[in-house]
């Protein structure tokens, strides 16, 4: 098949699980076309299958915002017709979905018939889709598609709360990882430079964004700290920065927290650590914890969204309601001050997230391909 996969070039999780998506495509042997205004962070490299293509908005006079929606729908008919797509897989539904639409329509003007799949991803529907302003095209262009995903069943579930008009039957496909790229061995001497007299490594990666609730992260590892020789990692950057960096002076916790700003690939990093903390307001799915299971560290995670069909309290780690610090930090202690235990939860995070592998999870994206194609 010739796919095209229209993304958020960012290190967002609906970003980089487009780019893992078309990479392993292209290593099954699909040819694979990117289509955003800037190289995805997780397309370090191309093969013989695997193709870039930018979407340049020109800044005119005219406009006080560029109409990336109308240059994306041009450049997706450039594509589809040169390149011969069989099908358009656009992740996130602002505005992927509706500029898919409206490159279908053109197209099909000109006799070509190019369906299209959108795939929700969480803030698309249950942040920014909550706008009243958005609720018409977001709803129009999902029941347009030739069919619709979602990364989980809350996910699914919460989009025809919020649309209530919304018709299309979507399709719960998780979101993965690719197992392989966590087999990383002998990271002792690695942890020794974050955790030098054998404290317990904890971590949080995120776009430090409100809903991420990172204060949550410091005051739960202010907690633990006290019961146990802990040190922090906080893995991201983001609008919340400035006030993690306050609070952290506030508790006095500072000195034993390093930041370590975006990183591109975090299999390295997370192979180091503990525990990994998840303080979220709401996730879809929850991509960050499951790339923790897959690096056998446990996950101590609110029980909003989509997290707890990731995470599974009390075998993989533990849930607790939102903002509920004090129980993640009784949740943390009992995981962390007991080497057997802690083991035991590192052996069945990765068990969970061998339930996501993208060997088992390509396949269903393939077979909604298929059927597509043939409608």
């Amino acid at each position: 098949m010739k796919i095209g996969i229209v993304c958020y070039p960012t290190f967002g999780g609906s970003g980089v699980v487009a780019t893992e998506l078309g990479t392993a495509l292209a290593a099954k042997g699909h040819q694979v076309h990117f289509i955003s205004y800037s190289q995805p962070v997780r397309l370090d490299f191309f093969s013989g299958n695997l193709f870039y293509h930018e979407v340049n908005v020109s800044d005119y006079p005219l406009f006080d915002y560029p109409p990336y929606e109308l240059v994306l729908a041009s450049k997706l008919v450039d594509v589809v017709k040169y390149e011969k797509l069989d099908l358009l897989h656009v992740h996130y539904a602002i505005p992927h979905a509706s500029a898919a639409y409206m490159a279908k329509q053109i197209l099909a003007s000109q006799g070509i018939n190019i369906p299209f799949i959108t795939t929700l991803h969480g803030t698309d529907i249950t942040l920014v889709g909550k706008d009243p302003s958005f609720e018409p095209v977001i709803t129009f262009a999902i029941n347009q598609s030739d069919a619709v995903t979602a990364v989980s069943q809350s996910l699914k579930d919460d989009t025809y709360t919020n649309f209530p008009n919304v018709k299309k039957d979507i399709h719960v496909i998780p979101n993965f990882i690719c197992l392989d790229d966590y087999k990383l061995e002998n990271q002792h001497s690695n942890k020794k430079m974050y955790a030098p007299y054998g404290e317990k490594l904890l971590i949080h990666v995120s776009n430090f964004r409100k809903v991420k609730r990172v204060e949550d992260v410091l005051r739960v590892f202010d907690k633990i700290r006290k019961q146990i020789p802990a040190k922090l990692i906080l893995v991201g950057d983001g609008p919340e920065r400035a006030t993690i960096e306050k609070l952290c002076r506030v508790l006095d916790t500072c000195s034993d927290i390093k930041s370590l700003g975006k990183i591109q690939n975090p299999e390295k990093i997370l192979s180091i650590a503990d525990l990994f903390l998840l303080t979220s307001e709401t996730e879809s799915f929850g991509l960050a914890a499951l790339e923790a299971m897959a690096s056998h560290v446990p996950v101590i995670s609110t029980n909003s969204g989509g997290i707890p069909e990731v995470n599974i309290n009390g075998f993989s780690g533990f849930l607790s309601n939102v903002g509920d610090v004090d129980d993640m930090a009784k949740n943390a202690v009992f995981i962390l001050k007991d080497e057997t235990t802690l083991q035991t939860f590192k052996t069945n995070a990765y068990e969970q997230a061998k339930k996501f592998d993208i060997a088992k999870i390509l396949p269903l994206y393939e077979d909604l391909y298929n059927k597509v194609i043939e409608k």
